[in-house]
């Protein structure tokens, strides 16, 4: 395959998975009980859009040019909010409910996109192309992270809430 259509490929793949995960994270939150649960998809999905946004500029500009667009700035988390969120989400949610099934599944988004993106990393020979896919790798990290932190910690509570343990 030549080298022009796989980025272009990779880029198809990436939006693809983007736009399938801020449909996800948009459901989840319009089915979540648990306000703060519902803060964190939705947060999540803004951040698919922001992601969404930034691959379809650089997919216009390398279908125009056939070159990646440098990165100009790297993505900020609020880690404040997220931490406040993350400890009412414990509190309001049942870890066998929808939500806690819903950061289950969003683990495995975050997975796939962490996968496409760190291949495509290692794999290009542009250093555009390859600072952007690792740039997006780490990212999408900082959300596998959060939702398996609390992913783990929900499983946690289900163990102790109905003595799972065996001591």
């Amino acid at each position: 395959m030549k080298e022009s259509n796989a980025a272009i490929d990779v880029l198809k793949t990436a939006i693809l998975l983007e736009r399938r995960g801020k449909a996800f994270y948009t459901q989840a939150a319009r089915q979540s009980e648990s306000k703060s649960a519902k803060k964190i998809f939705e947060m999540m999905a803004e951040e698919e859009d922001e992601h969404i946004s930034f691959l379809v500029k650089q997919f216009k500009n390398y279908a125009d040019t056939n070159q990646f667009l440098k990165i100009d700035e790297h993505p900020d988390e609020d880690d404040a909010a997220v931490e406040i969120l993350t400890e009412k989400v414990k509190k309001e949610i049942s870890a066998a409910g929808f939500e806690a099934a819903a950061i289950s599944a969003a683990i495995d988004f975050e997975n796939r996109a962490i996968e496409v993106y760190s291949n495509r990393a290692e794999a290009a020979t542009d250093p555009n192309e390859k600072e952007m896919y690792s740039m997006l790798a780490d990212w999408e990290r900082t959300h596998h992270h959060l939702l398996h932190d609390l992913n783990e910690d929900l499983k946690e509570q289900i163990w102790n809430d109905n003595n799972f343990w065996p001591f």
